[in-house]
């Protein structure tokens, strides 16, 4: 950066991860603090009144809405693994992206871009075939909404080749390995807890672009998204605090999408 310049990046969420009467998120609390929501879109979690209800209030605070589409796995959260055919995952994605986008066009919004979660979202990191069926999903909404994802993935290969924008996403509270993938969740220590390790890496990778990863080793990551798990013990607390921290440092938040309707 120049003397002139000021660091900016989005700060995003998984949010609406509830189902029926069962919340795990809170939504309202952490649509005060991020500036883009990753809603569920009732494959992982969520459902239609829960969708709703997140579209209006991410609407009404110019929080952008962006579809978190998933395997089609309630009872694991969307966080096993599965092998789905290429036709029905791209069916299944698109099916997730217009329930969706009725929800926020509703509230006077729209869908903004589009995340997947969960094993979808890491499978897609190295498996260029179902990378390629999420990408094909997107496509058949035909709206040309970015796709949110890990810097040199398959998934953002697929979506370049189809001319669909691509933006990196980070992680503050993942541990990285040293080839920049992220440490699978079975593994001790994927999952980072310590509030004050949290903001540290929130503040890094947004100003000076790096993390270290779990072994040690500092890794370059530009990103122009930053991602808080909102399913963890205290995640809006630790956002706060990451927001705080980033301020702080200089660093302002903006949504990486205009969220007008």
């Amino acid at each position: 950066m120049t003397g002139t310049e000021r660091a900016s990046i989005d700060l995003n969420a998984d949010l609406g991860e509830g189902f029926g009467r069962w919340r795990l998120t809170d939504d309202e609390a952490l649509l005060s603090v991020v500036t883009s929501a990753n809603v569920a879109c009732g494959y992982h979690a969520g459902d239609a009144v829960t969708m709703r209800r997140v579209c209006a209030l991410a609407a009404e605070r110019g929080v952008a809405i962006g579809a978190q589409v998933s395997y089609r796995d309630l009872a694991g959260f969307g966080r096993r693994a599965m092998d789905v055919a290429p036709d029905e995952l791209a069916a299944d994605v698109a099916y997730q992206i217009g329930a969706l986008e009725v929800f926020a066009r509703a509230a006077g919004g729209r869908v903004s871009y589009v995340k997947p979660h969960g094993a979808l979202y890491n499978r897609a990191v190295t498996d260029a075939g179902q990378a390629a069926a999420v990408v094909e999903g997107v496509a058949l909404t035909r709206l040309p909404l970015p796709v949110l994802g890990l810097p040199g993935s398959r998934l953002h290969e697929a979506a370049a080749r189809a001319g669909l924008p691509v933006v990196a996403e980070a992680f503050a509270d993942r541990a990285y390995t040293d080839e920049g993938a992220l440490l699978p969740r079975g593994e001790e220590g994927a999952v980072l807890t310590d509030p004050e390790t949290v903001v540290r890496r929130s503040v890094a990778l947004a100003r000076d672009g790096e993390v270290v990863s779990h072994r040690g080793r500092r890794l370059a990551v530009r990103a122009r998204s930053l991602c808080l798990h909102g399913d963890t013990e205290g995640a809006t607390e630790l956002a706060r605090r990451v927001r705080s921290a980033l301020a702080a440092a200089g660093v302002a938040l903006r949504p990486f999408v205009d969220t007008a309707g």
